[in-house]
């Protein structure tokens, strides 16, 4: 890990590492305890961003910590209201609870201001899906971005 390599290297201050970038790479490799070590070091390099701790959750998702991506997600919300993908994490771990009223709140705010990316298409499907599920609501009636400029499209008549 390129933390250790940094500790241990006689010229660290050459060598800057992207341990945001290496947890994603490790949290991809399904090493996650590797990618929360990371993960941390980021945070501790940038204390107020809420992309790390979103990452956080979803490795404390993975290997089975909900209790503790549930604070890590609230933190990043708390710093970010507006941080869609905490929303969207917080909505399945509420739904894993049972605790329907909040999942839904956390989709819909999801909804309202979902990214435009094209990876994230799949996401935006799967909550507007679910949202419509746990609501009655028909699903082409639940807006969503699809037009890839971040702007929602109006509820189908």
């Amino acid at each position: 890990m390129a933390w250790w390599k940094k500790l241990v290297s006689r010229n660290s201050a050459e060598e800057e590492v992207d341990f945001y970038k290496e947890g994603v790479e490790l949290l991809n490799a399904g090493k996650y305890h590797e990618a929360l070590t990371s993960f941390r070091l980021a945070l501790r390099e940038a204390p107020d961003d809420d992309a790390v701790l979103q990452q956080i959750a979803i490795t404390y998702t993975r290997i089975g910590m909900t209790d503790e991506a549930i604070k890590t997600y609230r933190t990043a919300l708390q710093k970010n209201a507006s941080a869609v993908g905490a929303h969207y994490g917080m909505a399945f771990l509420k739904l894993r609870e049972g605790k329907t009223e909040e999942a839904i709140e956390h989709l819909r705010a999801f909804l309202a201001s979902p990214p435009s990316e094209p990876e994230a298409m799949e996401h935006v499907s799967h909550a507007r899906k679910t949202l419509a599920q746990l609501t009655g609501e028909p699903v082409d009636t639940i807006p969503a971005t699809s037009n890839g400029y971040g702007q929602t499209d109006p509820p189908a008549t």
